[in-house]
């Protein structure tokens, strides 16, 4: 599945984050740090996962920024230097 992400002011949809089943996504791009990277996984979440109610995506997004960010996972170097396992950069 190819995933587009788009930044914008999500302020009037009171949200901070969508995601449509076409595979684009909407950030808030306000969003800073840890709350990024929260609302960045549970979008994707909603689309790898689609047939999962909003709790448990809740819950697996949740779990996995926790454990991303104490693994030290910050949005710094943007380099693709290694491939990822699949082959594509």
């Amino acid at each position: 599945m190819k995933i587009k992400i788009t930044y914008k002011k999500l302020g009037k949809e009171k949200v901070h984050g969508l995601a449509w089943s076409d595979g684009e996504i909407y950030i808030d791009s306000r969003l800073k740090g840890r709350k990024h990277l929260e609302i960045l996984i549970h979008e994707v979440a909603h689309l790898l996962w689609a047939e999962d109610d909003e709790d448990a995506i809740v819950e697996k997004s949740i779990t996995l920024t926790k454990i991303l960010w104490k693994e030290g996972y910050r949005r710094v170097d943007n380099s693709r230097d290694l491939p990822l396992q699949d082959g594509s950069k």
